[in-house]
């Protein structure tokens, strides 16, 4: 479910405190794991960066869950912070529309 109030949680941090910290592995060694370089994860985990396709098939397979988990995740956080970005301009539109 999209949280209505606040953003949802960055895929990056779900990585970082549901898979990484649990397992006690670093972002060198899953970087290394799975063949991708260190700033990928590092980006991902700091929320400057989102999942790809491509990562959400490699987080997959190395957490046993589904490439359609980090995707959900992603678009739930893009979706919500579209949604917002839409808003500004149309709050300013209508205020406009009101003088």
């Amino acid at each position: 479910m999209i949280p209505l109030k606040r953003s949802p949680t960055h895929p990056g941090e779900i990585l970082l405190e549901e898979f990484l910290i649990p397992i006690g592995i670093t972002q060198v060694k899953l970087s290394q794991q799975l063949q991708i370089p260190i700033q990928r994860i590092n980006t991902l985990i700091h929320g400057k960066r989102g999942i790809s396709a491509e990562t959400a098939l490699l987080l997959a397979r190395k957490f046993g869950t589904t490439p359609e988990f980090w995707m959900n995740l992603q678009s739930a956080y893009d979706l919500f912070h579209a949604k917002i970005k839409l808003k500004k301009p149309l709050k300013i539109l209508l205020s406009a529309l009101k003088d």
